[in-house]
């Protein structure tokens, strides 16, 4: 895995489960995904993978709203062509290796723009999502009761009555200790409520 993550150049980013706002860029593109097939599939919902491939090249030729181009403009350094289109001009290049050049210099300056336009799109959600968000902070050895995903009922609580103990901090994300198994597990601060005693 350290060898593709070096290879490609990513970095690879763990996610807590039962937090899909970790995910942002995965959630959201199945979110668009699911609602763009369902409405095109029968009412028997059987039909759904015949409109794969419609989907996929609308989503990778619509512009994005966070950069401001579409996905294959960002990696073609052109606009797609349709069927709709008239034929593309052509270009003359003295060497074949012009037309390398040409693209790599077109790339960046898409890349260097949409990675702006996603910097501004960011800094604006952000804005948005903490204008009255608390940002409670934990400490080591608070005790914090964890929300329960698996419920069979309404009445039923929403958080765990066995304390945790937290005993390792990295807000947002801490790791936390059951009381009584010593089972640690690492849980988001959205899922976390402070223990109160009184």
């Amino acid at each position: 895995m350290e060898n593709i993550k070096n290879l490609i150049g990513y970095n690879h980013i763990y996610s807590t489960p039962y937090h899909p706002q970790t995910n942002g860029v995965v959630e959201r593109f199945n979110a668009t995904f699911v609602a763009q097939i369902s409405k095109l599939q029968n009412t028997q919902h059987n039909n759904w993978d015949e409109y794969l491939q419609a989907v996929v090249f609308a989503y990778n030729t619509g512009v994005h709203k966070s950069t401001k181009f579409s996905p294959y403009e960002l990696l073609y350094g052109c606009a797609a062509r349709l069927p709709i289109h008239s034929r593309s001009q052509h270009f003359t290049f003295l060497k074949p290796n012009d037309y390398f050049e040409q693209l790599k210099k077109t790339l960046r300056v898409f890349h260097q723009a949409s990675r702006e336009n996603i910097l501004l799109q960011q800094q604006a959600n952000q804005e948005y999502y903490n204008k009255n968000r608390l940002d409670p902070q934990l400490k080591l050895g608070d005790k914090v009761l964890r929300r329960i995903y698996i419920s069979k009922g309404k009445l039923d609580p929403k958080f765990s009555p066995i304390p945790n103990i937290v005993v390792e901090l990295h807000h947002p994300m801490y790791v936390v200790e059951d009381e009584y198994t010593g089972i640690r597990s690492q849980v988001h601060i959205s899922d976390l409520r402070p223990l109160i005693s009184t």
